[in-house]
């Protein structure tokens, strides 16, 4: 399989955590007056260094200023991601209008790379955020509910320290991403002060741990509050640093996809196997679908039993393909527009088997996108325009397309082989006669091989939850002689 159709999942997760660390909180714990006057004080630029690796591959630039009774908070990052051997220049900006009070009012969003652009803008009213995101081919209106009007947050988190003072004290934060457009809760916890080097000097600083959704992320702040320091799962680093040096990029660092690679360990399966089984190590606190489908897990065992497709439907959809959130349009899965309706149909034509159907809908995804790495947000109907993408365009569409017929279809995320690595990846699961069959619509696998491990499975937010994977997973095969014995003494989870 050439490696310019394996596309990371962690690309996508990778952003919404640079969403998480540019942007920090969009709600915090309610602010005093004092903090207030503090951040109001706080209204130079600043710039933050991102490096990969040890190698600085972009910036991010930061600006709070006042306009009339509000204030505005400007943020922009530049990147250059090396994905595949191919440098992607990477830009996004962010504009947000705050009270003086901090509570947000509405945002504009900007992101640009090679093979995708898109544009949001959002307004709050009481604690619900609505926005409307141009892909340039797509345009998709949506709005989230939040537990409490949103705050803003800057690069001054001086009310961390003010909460949190002893280590071990926690908070938990729910925010709203314009990186992802999307809710979220994280949990912030206070580690006490840490002697670390940042930029070759020895700072006393204060750290801190927060949870988003499995994906871990540190951060330090000074005396005053300021973030001197963050870090992200598979080696993200952001440091504050005079301009002149964090504008200063002269490396796109490595291949992303490589660093971000789980060795396989052990001896593979024969190449007529009907099954594999793994030995997984995994974080304890991350809430995975390893369990159901073709997937049996027992202790630290993970069974993958080879999908027999069927050619044919032998009857009507039992109850369990009939779940609502399978055959339901969503945000990127726009199942019932009209264009992805008219492709569908004009595909399977007058065949009226869903198992024929499916194999119609993969083999035209397969031979219609061209295959190419898109860092952005994946939906179906850009990606029905465009005819390109990496796995998760395909995934997007093969569900938008299969759903608008009737076919519940489902989007799972795991890895899958290349080489000597398992390398992070999205497909698809259909059901079929009461049972879900996985197909991988990048690769023309029908079914999906032994070598597919599902960790997620859902609609594409599913995608956020390999960020808590990344630095974590290992893999190892289990000899078939082994495996057979110690899953008869390996008790159920």
């Amino acid at each position: 399989m050439p490696i310019r159709i394996v596309k990371t999942v962690s690309v996508v997760a990778w952003l919404v955590l640079l969403g998480i660390l540019v942007t920090r909180d969009l709600l915090v714990p309610e602010i005093d007056s004092r903090e207030v006057a503090l951040l109001q004080k706080s209204r130079e630029e600043r710039f933050y260094g991102v490096w990969f690796n040890q190698q600085r591959i972009g910036y991010v630039a930061e600006v709070l200023r006042p306009e009339g009774e509000d204030l505005i908070l400007e943020q922009e990052a530049h990147l250059r991601l090396n994905v595949m051997e191919t440098i992607q220049p990477i830009d996004m900006q962010i504009r947000a209008r705050i009270t003086e009070n901090l509570l947000l009012r509405d945002f504009t969003f900007r992101f640009s790379s090679p093979f995708s652009t898109m544009q949001a803008e959002g307004e709050v009213e009481g604690s619900s955020v609505s926005f409307r995101l141009d892909t340039g081919q797509a345009k998709i209106t949506d709005t989230i509910t939040l537990p409490e009007p949103p705050l803003l947050a800057v690069n001054d988190r001086g009310y961390l320290l003010a909460r949190l003072t002893k280590p071990g004290q926690k908070i938990k934060v729910p925010s709203f991403d314009p990186v992802s457009l999307s809710g979220r809760e994280s949990l912030i916890t206070y580690h006490g002060r840490d002697k670390i080097l940042v930029q070759r000097r020895l700072k006393v600083l204060h750290h801190f741990t927060e949870a988003v959704g499995g994906m871990r992320t540190s951060f330090w702040l000074d005396d005053r509050g300021r973030v001197v320091k963050e870090e992200s799962p598979a080696g993200f680093q952001f440091v504050a640093e005079p301009e002149f040096r964090a504008k200063d990029i002269v490396s796109s660092g490595n291949d992303l996809l490589s660093a971000v690679a789980v060795p396989l360990r052990g001896p593979l399966p024969a190449s007529d196997a009907t099954a594999a089984t793994y030995r997984l190590s995994l974080p304890v606190d991350l809430d995975l679908g390893l369990q159901g489908g073709r997937q049996t897990l027992q202790g630290d065992l993970l069974t993958v039993t080879l999908d027999s497709m069927p050619d044919h439907t032998l009857g009507p959809p039992a109850r369990e393909c009939d779940q609502r959130e399978f055959l339901a349009p969503s945000r990127y899965i726009q199942s019932d527009h009209a264009e992805i309706v008219t492709q569908a149909q004009s595909i399977v034509g007058a065949e009226t088997d869903p198992a024929v159907q499916v194999r119609l809908l993969a083999g035209w995804v397969y031979q219609n996108l061209e295959k190419r790495p898109v860092i952005g947000l994946p939906d179906a109907l850009t990606t029905l325009k465009s005819k390109m993408g990496d796995c998760n365009e395909h995934v997007s569409l093969f569900a938008a397309l299969a759903r608008s017929i009737g076919i519940p279809t489902a989007v799972a995320t795991g890895v899958t082989r290349l080489g000597d690595a398992m390398y992070y990846h999205a497909w698809n699961e259909v059901c079929l006669n009461g049972q879900w069959y996985s197909l991988d619509t990048t690769t023309d696998q029908l079914p999906a091989d032994l070598f597919h491990i599902r960790f997620g499975r859902g609609d594409l937010d599913q995608q956020l939850k390999i960020g808590g994977l990344l630095g974590k997973l290992q893999i190892e095969i289990v000899p078939h002689s082994i495996s057979g014995s110690e899953l008869h003494s390996v008790p159920h989870n």
